[in-house]
């Protein structure tokens, strides 16, 4: 591995300060050392025909083009062979793309790589490199999850020259570095890891898959907040940001967080399993295995995942408070936006929860990024508080405003036929989402107050 190089020079003079201690021989100062940087050692020489300074969106080409001369084509695509896989990244992987994916330890981000990898080497050139296992365990993985291994192929390496290099030779369509925290270049004076060991080598290897048309797929750590780590110009630099996720010990979400070649906020679920992660056809059926019996506080609501909706479980729990300061914790949901809905139900519901400690929970590990979950979280803490069981067939969406108003939510009418095809025939929404033509089997009970809600219950 190539390492880079220092002198010691006088800070007044320039001259050589290596032979000498305190003093420089050439002008007389004292304590004026400094250390200069000579660059990197030998190494391998880059790619013929790569421009680190050139081509970095795509086109090695700097001519002005008028807008209306240029190709609308779609972009050309190709298959990851796992079909959750592109419906995250808006129908498959195109070729020059660079996709960062990131997740939690453990999570199954480098599982479901090497899966991906294993399936389209067998009908195209993948380059697999590992920078944090060595290539005994990923074999050892692969092999235990029953992967066709006679094609791809693997690098140990965490040098980005030696990288391309080997890339150069290989010509692969595909290239997977795990991950980017451990790779580095002789040109950068600091370690592995840093902002700028980090920034610059994913400048290199985009730029060089840009301009070889080469579909990247990069592994990057996350925060003790579960964040991206590293610098924040790494999501801007990227074509795709994927997060890997997974509370439950079962099943993991894939969500889209910037997607420049399709829709952002897809999602994508995956069960853990001993042969890795399978996709999951019907997510809604696996979130909505509901006991027998149901108990208070449970309600069905219908979410709406990048293009498609998801049924899912909002369970809540009202207990009387034994401290001065009651309790209120929500997960899968936002809990600030949990605190105004009691405050709106408080308001203008006529139920005092001041003295209530309130839980939600979302099952199945999904979190709820939009506002259709606000009248099913009202109407389950509602029913813990009163005791009372809701119907098993009810199903509610629609958001609620600060003044009490039930607020219409895109795609109403999508997601009333995917609650009547799962067996639901009663749902409560907003005026505005009442279906113009009524749906076979379901009553629809649509409302514009919080009051009219709680009274249709």
């Amino acid at each position: 591995m190539a390492k880079s190089k220092t002198a010691f020079v006088c800070n007044d003079c320039g001259a050589d300060y290596s032979k000498w201690q305190g003093q420089c021989i050439a002008c007389g100062a004292w304590n004026t050392l400094k250390e200069i940087h000579l660059g990197a050692g030998k190494t391998p020489s880059a790619p013929q025909n790569f421009n680190k300074r050139s081509g970095f969106a795509g086109s090695t080409s700097s001519a002005a083009q008028t807008l209306g001369s240029i190709n609308l084509d779609a972009e050309p695509r190709f298959s990851t062979s796992i079909s959750e896989f592109d419906r995250v990244l808006g129908g498959g992987l195109v070729p020059g793309s660079a996709v960062l994916i990131g997740g939690n330890p453990g999570a199954g981000k480098s599982t479901l790589l090497l899966q991906l990898m294993c399936k389209l080497s067998q009908g195209m050139e993948a380059l697999y490199v590992t920078g944090e296992e060595s290539l005994q365990q990923v074999a050892m993985r692969a092999h235990r999850l029953g992967l066709p291994t006679d094609k791809l192929k693997m690098l140990a390496e965490t040098n980005i020259t030696e990288i391309t290099a080997v890339a150069e030779q290989l010509r692969p369509k595909l290239i997977v570095i795990d991950s980017i925290q451990v790779m580095h270049s002789a040109d950068v004076p600091s370690a592995p890891g840093s902002v700028s060991q980090v920034r610059e080598c994913a400048a290199y290897l985009i730029q060089y898959a840009k301009q070889t048309n080469t579909a990247l797929f990069l592994v990057g750590h996350v925060t003790k907040d579960g964040n991206l780590a590293g610098p924040k110009v790494l999501e801007h630099m990227i074509d795709c940001f994927l997060m890997l996720d997974g509370d439950d010990n079962r099943y993991r979400t894939l969500r889209g967080h910037k997607n420049r070649f399709g829709a952002v906020n897809e999602l994508g679920i995956f069960a853990m399993t001993e042969t890795g992660l399978k996709e999951v056809k019907n997510p809604s059926a696996i979130f909505l295995a509901r006991t027998e019996e149901i108990s208070p506080g449970s309600l069905v609501t219908v979410l709406w995942e990048g293009t498609r909706p998801l049924l899912v479980e909002i369970q809540a729990l009202v207990d009387s408070s034994q401290l001065g300061n009651p309790r209120r914790i929500a997960v899968g949901l936002d809990h600030n936006r949990m605190a105004m809905l009691l405050a709106v139900l408080h308001r203008h519901g006529g139920l005092f929860m001041a003295d209530q400690d309130v839980f939600v929970n979302v099952v199945g590990g999904v979190k709820v990024t939009e506002t259709s979950a606000d009248l099913a979280l009202l109407l389950a803490i509602v029913s813990s508080f009163k005791d009372r069981v809701l119907p098993r067939e009810l199903v509610v969406f629609g958001e609620v405003g600060l003044a009490g108003e039930i607020r219409p939510v895109p795609s109403g009418q999508e997601r009333l036929q995917e609650a009547a095809k799962h067996g639901f025939t009663r749902a409560i929404v907003p005026k505005a989402n009442a279906p113009r033509q009524p749906i076979p089997g379901m009553q629809v009970i649509a409302v514009s107050k919080l009051s009219e809600a709680l009274g249709a219950l």
